[in-house]
């Protein structure tokens, strides 16, 4: 085995990166080959990691820099003591005004997955037919245009008037804001399939299911889970501002009810859970990315 570096993958979208995991069969045949192979992917493992630490160590100092210009704003130690606490009894309820944040952040998402299914639903045939026809795209693209910087909260009243219900009004905001990106990005890899690719379809006079099924899908797979991933992110910053403005439950009603009552130890506690589960969903879309972009590459 050559003494190649550790590898690394970068994402496109958020451009973060990611240490491969090395083809310890490449780095040869013996116990020593494979041993050696390992032994470097977790030095990149560990230097990776030595890099987050910094970038937390460096969040942390910080944060206690600032509460000593702004002494009501709590101390990392207090963040971290509400955060302990709020995670001691995550699922307790008693009662409307007393939940769990566990519960609080599973009504929040709820509500996310709802309205970001529903968004697929819509998002990804009309993106198929806006990439697929030029007639359509140039019909509804200056529709998506004008929609799409609408301010997720503008869209709150409109829900209230038509559903009568906050929590109703909500998924419909989630579902609004989480429709673009993923139609966007659908039509954009139906529309950039190769000609190469349409010319085989046709030699082989593919049905119109066929090319979807065998062409069209496969190829603008990898486009559509990236306006999925966008979509997500976008939907899970949208509620916590939502919920904020409905005042019944979830984590933006937890985040907005503590900032009431002073607690600003537990806004700050919540706004790490908040990134720790939008960091979750983001790598579940970023390994669902990997396992896509495989097909694409054997087309």
């Amino acid at each position: 085995m050559s003494g190649e570096p550790t590898s690394y993958a970068v994402d496109s979208a958020t451009g973060a990166s990611y240490v491969l995991v090395p083809d310890v069969g490449a780095a040869g045949t013996g116990s020593a080959g494979r041993a050696r192979a390992l032994g470097e992917w977790a030095v990149g493992v560990l230097r990776t990691g030595g890099f987050a630490l910094l970038g937390f160590g460096a969040l942390i100092a910080f944060w206690a820099l600032v509460t000593l210009f702004s002494p009501d704003l709590p101390t990392p130690a207090q963040g971290f003591d509400a955060l302990k606490t709020l995670l001691s009894s995550p699922f307790h309820d008693n009662g409307p005004n007393d939940k769990g944040i566990g519960l609080q952040l599973w009504t929040s998402l709820q509500r996310v997955f709802i309205g970001f299914g529903l968004a697929c639903l819509i998002a990804v045939p009309l993106g198929f037919v806006m990439g697929a026809s030029k007639l359509l795209w140039s019909a509804l693209n200056p529709v998506v245009q004008l929609l799409r910087p609408v301010s997720p909260l503008a869209w709150f009243p409109i829900g209230l008037v038509v559903f009568k219900s906050a929590p109703t009004a909500s998924i419909f905001v989630i579902l609004v804001t989480a429709l673009w990106p993923t139609v966007i990005n659908t039509a954009f890899g139906v529309a950039s399939v190769p000609e190469d690719h349409k010319n085989v379809a046709r030699v082989f006079r593919f049905s119109r299911f066929k090319y979807v099924r065998h062409v069209l899908a496969p190829y603008s797979l990898p486009s559509i889970v990236t306006g999925m991933r966008i979509s997500m992110g976008i939907a899970w910053l949208v509620i916590v501002a939502v919920e904020m403005m409905s005042g019944t439950s979830g984590i933006g009603f937890f985040v907005w009810d503590s900032y009431n009552g002073g607690a600003l130890d537990k806004v700050v506690a919540a706004i790490f859970l908040i990134g720790g589960v939008g960091i979750v969903l983001d790598l579940f879309f970023h390994k669902l990315q990997q396992r896509v972009s495989y097909v694409q590459e054997g087309t």
